[in-house]
C-alpha cells in the first residue's frame, strides 16, 4: 500500500492530495500503531496537510492504540497554530489517554504557555486529574501557574479536583480504522457475525454485527431472484460507493455476493439515522442550533456527491431515515441505501419525494433538482420535529404528492429564515430550486 503515513510525517502535500482525490482511500485508517495520518500530521506539524485532511473528512478525535487524539499530539509537540486550528473543528479538548492525560496536560508539562491558554479558553479543565492523581496544574512552572489559575477563575471553572475515572469500558473512543476496512471490497458472508436486527424495510433487512474487530451494519438487500445478470450488476455498481473522502458520506465498506443473499456493509453508527434521532424518543434533544448543523451537514454531503458526476452513481433518495448520525453528531450521507439498477422504479419513501421523481423516468427529470426537494422536506423534518405526511400510507402519500399537489405545510413559530429556504428549495419548478453549493452559505449564515 502506497504509505500516506509516510508522507504524512515528511509534509508532502502534494502525494498526499493525489492520495486523498482517489475517493476509495480512507484517511481515517491507522498504522501498526493506531496512528491515522492526521495524528502524524499534527505531530509533526505540517499545517497544509492537516488543513486538508481535516477537509477531506478526517476524524478530529480519533485515537491512536494509547488513546491520543490528534490534539494530544499537537499540544505536546508545541504546534500552536495546528492546535487553534483543530480547536475550530468540534473537537473534545478535555478528551484524556491512557494514562488520563488531557491535551492541557502535555501543554503544561512541556511549557508551552501559549498553547496551554488557549486550550484553556477554548474549555479546557485545569483540575482534571490524570491516573497519577496530576492536573494541569500540578505539571505547571514558573509564572503559567498564577496565568493559568486567574483564567480559570475567570472561566467560572469550579477548581475542585475531578478524580480520574476509567471510561475505557463503555466505548467512548474513536479508533483509527483497521487500513483493511478501505482496502476490502469483496467479503466473506461467513466472516460475519450478525447479532442484531435493526430494520426491516421493503428494500430488505438491516443488521448490526462486527467483522475484523469492527462494528458494522449489514444491509441484505431483498431481490425476487439474484440471477447472475443481477450479481454481474451489483459487483459492477458496488464499488461507485465506496467514498472515504468527505465528512459527511458514509461509504459502503465491502459487500457480499452469497446468492441468494446480496448484502452491503457500512460501519456501524452509534446515533442511528437522522429519522430515529428526530422521532425516536431518544434522551438526545436536538435543539435549533443542532438542527442547522446537521442540515448543513447534510447539504455538504449532497454537494459533494453533486460533483462527482463523471462516477455515475447509482440514484440515491434523501430522507432522514437515509441520513446517519456519528458519535460526534456529525450527518453522514449512507450510501449503503442507495439504489442499484436492479431496484429502480420503486418509492420506498415518497414522503421525501419531488412531484416530479414519482410521475417521470429519471432520464426526464433533473435528479439534482429532486433532490433539492428531499432536501427541503428533511429541512421542514428538523424545524417541526414532525414526521412528513405520517397519517398516510405511503401509496396514499406519493398519489397525493404527485396527483394532488400534497405538500407540507409550515406550521407558526418557525424561524422565518428557515420558512423562506424550506419554499426556496421546494419550489414547484425544478429549474428554479438552488443548488446544495448555493445554500450552504445561507446555512452557514444561520449558524452564526
Amino acid at each position: 500500500m502506497e504509505d500516506i503515513f509516510q508522507w504524512c510525517r515528511e509534509g508532502n502535500a502534494l502525494q498526499v492530495r493525489v492520495w486523498l482525490d482517489d475517493t476509495e482511500h480512507d484517511m481515517n485508517q491507522g498504522d501498526d500503531h493506531g496512528f491515522s495520518p492526521l495524528h502524524w500530521a499534527c505531530k509533526e506539524g505540517h499545517i497544509k496537510i492537516v488543513e486538508m485532511l481535516i477537509r477531506r473528512g478526517a476524524r478530529i478525535n480519533v485515537t491512536n492504540l494509547g488513546d491520543d487524539t490528534p490534539l494530544h499530539l499537537a499540544a505536546a509537540h508545541g504546534h500552536r497554530p495546528i492546535v487553534q486550528l483543530l480547536l475550530q473543528n468540534r473537537v473534545d479538548v478535555n478528551f484524556t489517554n491512557e494514562h488520563g492525560n488531557s491535551p492541557l496536560h502535555y501543554a503544561c508539562f512541556w511549557g508551552y504557555n501559549a498553547i496551554a491558554e488557549d486550550l484553556l479558553l477554548a474549555g479546557a479543565l485545569v483540575s482534571l486529574a490524570n491516573k497519577d492523581g496530576d492536573t494541569p496544574l500540578d505539571k505547571t512552572k514558573g509564572q503559567l501557574v498564577q496565568r493559568l489559575h486567574e483564567l480559570a477563575v475567570n472561566q467560572g471553572q469550579d477548581l475542585k479536583k475531578i478524580q480520574f475515572k476509567d471510561q475505557s469500558w463503555l466505548g467512548l473512543k474513536t479508533r483509527s480504522r483497521d487500513a483493511t476496512l478501505s482496502r476490502h471490497k469483496g467479503i466473506n458472508i461467513n466472516e460475519l457475525a450478525l447479532h442484531t436486527r435493526i430494520a426491516t424495510t421493503p428494500s430488505g433487512e438491516t443488521w448490526r454485527g462486527r467483522w475484523q474487530k469492527n462494528d458494522i451494519v449489514a444491509k441484505i438487500i431483498a431481490v425476487r431472484e439474484c440471477t447472475p445478470r443481477i450479481q454481474r450488476d451489483f459487483n459492477e455498481e458496488f464499488p461507485k460507493l465506496r467514498i472515504f473522502s468527505h465528512p459527511n458520506i458514509l461509504p459502503v465498506v465491502g459487500c457480499c455476493v452469497s446468492p441468494p443473499s446480496l448484502v452491503v456493509i457500512s460501519q456501524y453508527m452509534s446515533w442511528g439515522s437522522l429519522y430515529s434521532l428526530l422521532h425516536g424518543g431518544g434522551q438526545l434533544v436536538v435543539d435549533a442550533g443542532a438542527a442547522l448543523r446537521l442540515a448543513r451537514d447534510v447539504a455538504a454531503g449532497m454537494a459533494y456527491l453533486h460533483s462527482l458526476r463523471d462516477r455515475a452513481l447509482p440514484m440515491y433518495s434523501l430522507t432522514s431515515k437515509h441520513v446517519m448520525i456519528d458519535e460526534d453528531l456529525t450527518a453522514r450521507i449512507n450510501m449503503a441505501d442507495a439504489k442499484f439498477s436492479f431496484e429502480r422504479g420503486r418509492h420506498y419513501s415518497p414522503a421525501w419525494s419531488a412531484p416530479e421523481a414519482l410521475t417521470k423516468p429519471p432520464a426526464k427529470r433533473n435528479g439534482e433538482a429532486a433532490d433539492m426537494w428531499s432536501f427541503a422536506v428533511l429541512l421542514w423534518e428538523l424545524a417541526t420535529r414532525e414526521v412528513p405526511f405520517a397519517d398516510l400510507s405511503p401509496m396514499e402519500c406519493g398519489m397525493k404528492i404527485a396527483l394532488e399537489g400534497y405538500r407540507v405545510t409550515i406550521p407558526p413559530g418557525i424561524s422565518p429564515h428557515i420558512s423562506k429556504l424550506i419554499k426556496i428549495c421546494m419550489n414547484e419548478d425544478p429549474g428554479k430550486r438552488p443548488t446544495f453549493e448555493m445554500i450552504i452559505p445561507i446555512l452557514d449564515k444561520m449558524k452564526k
